[in-house]
């Protein structure tokens, strides 16, 4: 007798998971806030945290890029960490990304999953802790708002120790808002 593993496989269990967005091309604060509610409305997060938004100055980008605007939300969801990839990569394109682009290039809006609760990949496709997350002032600045204290898998440093280690110059990343 053939099953349905959708039945005899057990549901995902709750989990935490921070989700980077970022925008650099027209309305940029629409965006970010189209992107929060394409998240919200795929996802059915039981709870939501925002960071602030961040505007950065672009980096290894055409000249004349407009800068970007930043910011991190940390969502619980009953999803797996490879369920919400697609949700985040199907937003990307529903907003005008296209999956094949250049490095760098322009967008109207980025979405990155940082870590899904204490889930560890190292799969290309799908690499959690993100391995950059702890370099970039731009994300680390929004995710300290929420979660300085949080220490991801891996690492042995909370988010505000990865914060405080980096060498760049803080006044780089401006908070444009705190609440949106």
């Amino acid at each position: 007798m053939l099953r349905n593993p959708e039945i005899t496989t057990p549901p995902p269990m709750p989990t935490v998971f921070g989700i980077a967005l970022g925008s650099n091309l027209g309305d940029r604060p629409a965006h970010l806030r189209r992107g929060r509610d394409q998240i919200v409305e795929r996802l059915r997060p039981a709870s939501i945290h925002a960071g602030g938004i961040y505007e950065t100055e672009p980096v290894d980008c055409a000249p004349g890029t407009q800068s970007f605007l930043n910011t991190v939300l940390e969502v619980e969801a009953d999803l797996t960490p490879a369920q919400v990839h697609a949700h985040l990569q199907a937003i990307e394109q529903a907003m005008g990304r296209p999956a094949v682009r250049e490095k760098n290039a322009p967008r109207t809006l980025d979405l990155d999953l940082l870590y899904a609760g204490d889930f560890v990949s190292a799969d290309p496709v799908l690499t959690l802790p993100h391995p950059r997350l702890h370099l970039r002032r731009f994300v680390l600045q929004p995710l300290a708002d929420i979660r300085p204290d949080l220490v991801l898998p891996g690492h042995e440093q909370t988010i505000s120790g990865h914060l405080a280690a980096l060498r760049d110059d803080p006044a780089e990343v401006r908070m444009v808002s705190r609440f949106w």
